[in-house]
């Protein structure tokens, strides 16, 4: 079996003295593992978390783990190197991905928010709130589309103030002030995102992944 595509290298941990496991997301057919041979010791054209290029993987039947053949066009993070808070917000997409995102099926919306999430990272000075959009993006990719255009009790458009745990729609100040100890405050941050994914997590059963603690 042989899957071809482009892709970000998303992860990498050592698998032997030269060769590493990786995770790579890419545009056709989503997160992919397998092995990347002499990564460990590669001098020229080493694979790096955070580079954008070519990949194709080959194994003889799809249930093995398979072999990458990785041809590297831009590292991506490179921009990203210098400011430990840019670092923090890439590998917390990193891992969300790695984590939430079932293998091998498509996610090509995701995808190119994640590839735009790295250019516009290296170039805004507000990052934290282009991440935020990031999360808000996976969120509704896994299913937890947030609502905030209308209140959803009374629909009304105006004075919006909470957004509900269960629903992750918005409640204005009137229909949530009997509530307003239950339900998140708005704007939306980073702690909120940061409860929906922890929800999810609980439900795949999963831990959240470290990175995003660290936010």
């Amino acid at each position: 079996m042989q899957i071809e595509s482009v892709g970000i290298l998303i992860s990498m941990y050592p698998f032997s003295e030269r060769d590493m496991i990786a995770h790579i997301f890419t545009k056709d057919a989503g997160v992919w593992v397998g092995v990347l041979r002499g990564a460990v010791i590669a001098k020229k054209n080493k694979p790096l978390v955070g580079q954008f290029g070519a990949v194709s993987w080959n194994a003889r039947l799809d249930s093995q783990l398979g072999t990458f053949h990785w041809e590297s066009e831009k590292n991506l993070s490179a921009p990203l190197m210098q400011d430990n808070n840019l670092l923090k917000l890439m590998n917390s997409a990193f891992a969300l991905i790695t984590t939430l995102i079932p293998e091998r099926e498509s996610y090509e919306r995701l995808y190119i928010d994640t590839l735009q999430l790295l250019k516009d990272l290296a170039m805004s000075d507000s990052p934290n709130d282009i991440y935020l959009k990031w999360e808000i993006d996976l969120l509704t990719e896994l299913g937890y589309a947030l609502d905030l255009s209308k209140c959803s009790g009374c629909k009304c458009q105006n004075n919006l103030r909470y957004v509900s745990p269960k629903t992750g729609r918005a409640v204005c100040a009137d229909c949530g002030k009997p509530y307003h100890d239950k339900l998140y405050k708005l704007p939306l941050s980073l702690d909120i995102t940061g409860h929906f994914i922890s929800d999810i997590c609980q439900t795949q059963g999963v831990e959240i992944p470290l990175a995003r603690k660290m936010l």
